[in-house]
């Protein structure tokens, strides 16, 4: 009798942490991965109490700990003037009200750790692809190199220009959120050189723009910042483009001193579209679902997409855990169900940027155990 084969396309956070998740849960897992090779690339990330506890159950979470910067508060605080709005209690505090960590750490150490976790020769790189075919008995993947691939079911986690999500959804392009996001990774011999304070994890706004710093590595040798500012039209070719200590000088006019230093510290500064997608009418048809910026992308601003995705194949796990693989009409039903809402919210909420600009109780976010929830019912709206 053939062993029944999970297929997941794309090998990011979510993917990553799927395919570690299904594994240890016992099922057969492959993961494909379009680039060629893996390597330290990207830039910094959040990964909250939510999160951690899921890494708990993949057995890193000390070890994200332990690499991450561990800030006691996040700072939101005015541009111009720098008076603080509001002082997020994390550090000790996170670790006692919410059940875990919450830390900021580069993308590419924490996606290194979740590769780590994966089962030798599972993961496969330089894996473009071109065509999903479901045949009701299987499912087959076509590859740009020429490889196949047989799964039982697919689970798109390859961004928000999945080709999982355009095999169930049709081709579409994401929509422009007439925001672009400018990154930095400044080293920490750069930031000594400037005599100046720069806190742990830090927002500066004002009504239309803003700027999100913080360490990401545990010996703060790294500081990150990462924008939100108006631009009219992406008119520009590729995922990203070189951007300038000048062009940020401009788009940060007026801004506080400790800002401006920042932006003197830099060398090499990218800026990228934000982009989104209308709420999407199905997260799952046949033997394919999708998690992730395939299914909900959002802004960058509640620092929570990467979260999502965890806490989507987290519970696309728990379900298939429910339901055994043989009946994944109702795993992807009851996945659906009780991600919807939670993960709905925090796209509004992100894609609104509002998210502790002023004091309030993040408790509904980070204390949240996807493992201490009931599953609801597999009647997903």
């Amino acid at each position: 009798m053939k062993t029944p084969r999970i297929a997941i396309v794309g090998a990011g956070l979510g993917g990553a942490c799927t395919a570690s998740l299904l594994q240890k849960a016992g099922f057969h897992v492959d993961v494909f991965e379009q680039a060629p090779v893996f390597s330290r690339l990207g830039a910094g990330i959040h990964m909250g109490p939510n999160v951690m506890k899921i890494f708990r159950r993949m057995g890193i979470e000390d070890a994200a700990v332990d690499m991450g910067s561990k800030p006691d508060f996040w700072m939101s605080r005015d541009g111009v003037t720098g008076d603080y709005l509001s002082r997020i209690p994390l550090g000790e505090f996170a670790l006692r009200e919410y059940g875990a960590a919450y830390i900021t750490i580069h993308r590419g150490d924490l996606h290194a750790l979740q590769i780590s976790t994966l089962q030798p020769g599972t993961l496969h790189f330089g894996k473009h692809l071109t065509n999903v075919v479901d045949d009701g008995s299987g499912i087959d993947l076509f590859f740009q190199d020429g490889a196949r691939f047989r799964a039982d079911i697919v689970i798109g986690a390859d961004g928000i220009n999945s080709c999982v999500r355009e095999a169930l959804l049709g081709p579409e392009k994401p929509n422009y959120s007439g925001w672009v996001a400018h990154r930095a990774l400044i080293q920490g011999s750069d930031l000594k050189r400037f005599n100046a304070e720069f806190e742990p994890c830090v927002k500066w706004w004002t009504k239309d723009r803003h700027m999100m710093v913080y360490f990401t590595t545990s010996s703060r040798d790294e500081y990150y910042f990462v924008t939100g500012v108006p631009h009219p039209a992406w008119d520009f070719q590729g995922p990203s483009v070189p951007s300038s200590q000048e062009e940020m000088r401009e788009a940060f006019a007026g801004y506080h001193p400790i800002v401006q230093t920042l932006i003197d510290c830099t060398t090499d500064i990218s800026k990228w579209p934000l982009l989104n997608r209308n709420p999407l009418p199905l997260w799952s048809r046949g033997r394919m679902a999708l998690l992730g910026d395939a299914c909900h992308p959002m802004k960058p601003h509640m620092a929570q997409g990467g979260a999502m995705a965890i806490e989507d194949g987290a519970m696309l796990t728990r379900c298939l855990v429910e339901t055994g693989l043989q009946d994944y009409t109702t795993a992807f039903k009851l996945y659906e169900a009780n991600r919807r809402e939670r993960a709905s919210r925090v796209q509004g909420v992100s894609n609104a940027n509002t998210w502790l600009r002023t004091p309030e109780d993040p408790a509904w976010v980070f204390a949240y155990d996807i493992y201490a929830e009931p599953l609801q019912s597999g009647m997903a709206a």
